[in-house]
């Protein structure tokens, strides 16, 4: 199977993990005996994508084959539509968890590839494409592998695994909760408190069959802005008559950058970012009020705070020399990701040993979130970035219409997430 797969580029990074030397070799059978089966599924998944909370068919698949697979503690319904699995292996030893999201996003698909989404939906009132923009099709076909393989091997496991399926990884919609937050606040780590959590994330800036990791704080903390400048509306042929919040906003999206130029340290890392404008309705019309939306990254809680404190003196300064008004709503979404620094040290010879010590590298801090946040806040996290970038190819980036992960993450996932996983019950159950 292995041999014949490595004949098709898709597959290539298969070819790469076996050349290293065997340290599992039930985990590498097994990762052969399921790969097309899992990739299968992967082409499901990406043909037909849910956004968060709506993870109905997705769910279902992953409920239907862990079933298949012989698991007997299957949860569903859980933050909506997640999924929990329990695998309890016939050798003592600790209780640890991973993790896959399922969600999509809103983006409307480009690629050539034969699975690719057709789908469509009505997101915030416009009617947008829905696509695996992000390689969640990858983490949850990864993580249906891996519990494949450990199933098949449970009487020699060591300990319990319990198996995280997430929904909305990427934010509930408007106006309803969701993701890891809800899924601990409804208990997920209660019954079976785990001692360690487990993640990965597909990355279009790596090659299939690499991975990395970044010890300590790995991605940003992400919080939500959305500014609401008003002034008073008048025909566009007589400004001086109302007060104009396009002005207000152009002027606030300018200065709003100072915070990071100005006002926090250069060596402070910090992103803020206006994605979104509304207002107006008519050419020849100055519109009554502007709405800004956009996002602000931080590794450090002071910088946090002072991105937030300045962002209302800003628009407060802005807006009362414009002769207008602001309301500024700052959520603050998602904690930084951060890698437990023993858990790194323990986790990261297993992804060596499975992938060869030249494909693991350690990566710089992403400005990118993860919600996989919140269960590393709970108990020690490990996350790392897997290769999905095709050998000799190109990917559109992350959240992008041309992002393009390659089938070929899929068995390089499966096998490195099952050694990770495997040697830290093995380690610790011979303590």
């Amino acid at each position: 199977m292995l041999n014949r797969a490595c004949a098709t580029a898709a597959a290539a990074s298969l070819c790469v993990v076996t050349t290293v030397t065997a340290q599992h070799p039930d985990i590498d059978r097994e990762v052969e005996r399921f790969v097309p089966q899992v990739t299968e599924i992967r082409h499901r998944i990406h043909e037909h994508p849910e956004l968060g909370n709506r993870e109905i068919e997705t769910a279902a698949l992953v409920a239907d084959h862990l079933r298949e697979l012989g698991f007997d503690d299957i949860r569903t319904g859980i933050a909506h539509t997640g999924v929990v699995a329990v695998l309890r292996g016939g050798k003592p030893g600790p209780v640890i968890a991973v993790r896959a999201d399922m969600d999509a996003l809103p983006v409307t698909e480009e690629t050539d590839l034969p699975f690719r989404s057709t789908q469509r939906t009505t997101y915030l009132g416009q009617e947008v494409g829905v696509m695996h923009a992000c390689g969640h099709d990858v983490h949850t076909a990864v993580q249906l592998g891996v519990a494949s393989i450990l199933k098949s091997l449970q009487d020699d496991l060591p300990g319990t695994v319990v198996f995280l399926f997430q929904p909305a990884e990427e934010g509930p919609p408007p106006g309803e909760t969701g993701g890891a937050a809800l899924m601990l606040e409804e208990g997920v780590f209660s019954e079976f408190r785990p001692e360690a959590v487990f993640g990965l994330h597909a990355s279009a800036h790596l090659d299939v069959g690499k991975a990395a990791y970044t010890p300590g704080g790995a991605l940003a903390a992400v919080d939500h802005f959305r500014v609401t400048i008003r002034g008073r509306q008048s025909h566009g042929a007589a400004p001086h008559l109302g007060v104009d919040p396009v002005v207000m906003a152009a002027q606030a999206i300018s200065t709003l950058q100072t915070i990071r130029s100005r006002n926090l340290s250069p060596l402070a890392p910090s992103v803020v970012t206006v994605g979104m404008i509304r207002g107006g309705t008519r050419f020849n019309i100055i519109p009554g009020e502007v709405t800004l939306e956009g996002t602000v990254r931080t590794y450090d809680a002071d910088v946090q705070n002072t991105v937030e404190r300045r962002m209302g003196e800003i628009l407060d300064g802005v807006t009362k020399a414009g002769g207008g008004s602001f309301e500024l709503e700052y959520d603050r979404i998602t904690p930084v990701t951060t890698n437990d620094l023993a858990l790194t040290e323990r986790s990261a010879p297993s992804l060596r040993t499975a992938l060869g010590a030249e494909q693991v590298s350690v990566a710089d801090p992403w400005m990118a979130g993860e919600d996989f946040s919140f269960f590393a806040n709970e108990v020690p996290g490990f996350f790392y970035m897997l290769g999905s970038r095709a050998p000799g190819t190109t990917s559109g980036d992350h959240h992008s219409p041309t992002f393009r992960a390659d089938d070929g993450a899929v068995p390089v996932g499966m096998r490195s997430m099952a050694y990770v996983l495997w040697d830290y019950l093995s380690d610790a159950g011979a303590q």
